[in-house]
């Protein structure tokens, strides 16, 4: 209940109606925190339903820390420390870095990297609708530098999950001043990014929510999907969960199954393995024990020379 409470007073407090200043700077009426308000057609203007969408994805919440050149995305901060992220600002910036992706004319050109496990199946998804590269799980060292690499890549435009896990990528790119479009929080570096799309980048369904939008807003420009239609590619609708990490709720499903499976074939194909029982016969008659003190002796092997020391006659006839 709470959460919907504070969607309502967001959706309030975010799409007031914008009063322009004398300085020509737009500012909400009761907030007084600069509103972002695009100057784009209506098409590409966030609609009610994105917006629903990205605050029940948690898109806007920050972090309690918040770096000095992310200070302008941040609406508010609550009372337990954490900051409040303009989701109108992150619209901008998913339009700015989808034209930039677009642009691109090769869409292998653009690689696509992700240290963290679950924005990995929205990386992949991404990968495959619009044609990027992607690398996801460990960055080598040295992929977009050291040329006697196997897996040697000159991108032309670097598209980063988190700036703090994925410091190695945006490093590289910077000695080959290649440009970085990334997902940050309120905490996150900005040193080496270009395009800073601003937004709850540790939450795993705000992630996916976004790498969908991105994807979504891509093709649209490359004109491969409508408004009208909407993300619908080969007859299918491309929906957001589809993005989502669900490698967790997938382990717990597969097992459920399993015990379902395992449950039901135990009395369908009950076999018995029993085996029958074998009387083995030990034998029990051992030699009797005899005392060798008693036995007679025998003068035979008393009288042995070699047993005495003595030597032995040589033997005759060699």
């Amino acid at each position: 209940m709470e959460l919907f409470l504070e969607i309502e007073s967001l959706s309030a407090s975010l799409f007031l109606k914008p009063s322009v200043s004398d300085d020509g700077v737009t500012v909400g009426k009761s907030t007084g925190n600069s509103i972002s308000k695009m100057s784009s057609p209506a098409t590409f203007a966030l609609t009610d339903e994105d917006a629903a969408k990205m605050l029940y994805c948690e898109t806007h919440n920050g972090g309690t820390n918040v770096n000095f050149q992310m200070k302008q995305y941040v609406f508010k901060s609550r009372a337990d420390g954490s900051n409040i992220i303009n989701i109108g600002k992150t619209w901008d910036k998913i339009l700015l870095a989808a034209r930039a992706i677009a642009a691109i004319e090769n869409p292998a050109d653009v690689v696509v990297v992700s240290g963290r496990a679950y924005a990995q199946r929205a990386l992949l998804k991404f990968a495959a609708h619009t044609g990027a590269t992607p690398i996801f799980g460990r960055f080598t060292p040295g992929t977009f530098t050291n040329q006697a690499q196997k897996n040697f890549k000159e991108p032309r435009l670097l598209v980063i999950s988190d700036p703090r896990i994925d410091h190695q990528a945006v490093t590289e790119a910077s000695y080959g001043n290649i440009p970085v479009i990334s997902f940050v929080n309120t905490d996150s570096p900005m040193r080496f990014v270009d395009i800073g799309i601003p937004c709850n980048n540790k939450g795993s369904k705000s992630i996916g929510l976004l790498w969908w939008i991105l994807a979504r807003e891509v093709l649209l420009l490359r004109g491969k999907i409508s408004r009208q239609t909407g993300f619908v590619l080969e007859d299918k609708v491309i929906m957001p969960d589809l993005y989502f990490y669900r490698e967790e709720q997938e382990k717990v499903e597969q097992e459920e199954q399993a015990k379902e499976v395992f449950s039901s074939a135990a009395f369908e194909n009950k076999m018995d393995v029993t085996q029958p029982s074998v009387e083995q016969k030990i034998a029990l008659e051992t030699a009797p024990i005899t005392d060798w003190a008693s036995s007679a002796w025998d003068n035979n092997d008393a009288n042995d020379q070699t047993q005495q020391g003595q030597t032995p006659a040589p033997a005759l006839g060699w």
